[in-house]
């Protein structure tokens, strides 16, 4: 999702890296519980991996399923556990990383492929909760209320 540089330049050597990281999700939920951080990693798991997997399923059986006759419970099951997935909120952390350390003169910060899928995801499932019709969901059409 993110890659890390910190270097410096020096004077007839040139450019020296001192440290580079890359990251991803499931990277950092695994250092976090290697360091016995493994609540954190918990956390992180379940409400940026786990909740958002559950989210997009349900959303996708919402919208391709028109007969099946849990839309409604299964809408509101995902705009409920909606409230409680931090993806959006890592992507702005992500985000805000970047952002932060690229501005220093001795610090490259590169965003990777996942963090861009991650952002469409969050934009996607904003959307998708947007436009559904309520009244589709309860399959009666404005006319007949």
């Amino acid at each position: 999702m993110l890659t890390i540089k910190v270097g410096a330049e020096l004077p007839l050597v040139g450019t020296l890296t001192i440290h580079e990281t890359t990251q991803s999700i499931l990277n950092t939920i695994k250092t976090l519980h290697q360091n016995n951080n493994s609540l954190v990693a918990g956390l992180i798991l379940l409400f940026s991996v786990i909740v958002p997997v559950i989210k997009a399923i349900l959303l996708m059986i919402v919208l391709f399923f028109k007969k099946n006759k849990h839309r409604l419970s299964i809408y509101k099951f995902v705009a409920f556990i909606g409230k409680w997935s931090m993806a959006d909120v890592f992507v702005v952390g992500v985000l805000l990383a970047f952002m932060a350390t690229s501005s220093e003169d001795n610090i490259e910060a590169l965003l990777h492929g996942g963090f861009y899928y991650f952002l469409a995801y969050c934009i996607i499932s904003m959307i998708a909760i947007q436009v559904m019709d309520i009244d589709d969901l309860l399959d009666r059409s404005p006319s007949k209320v």
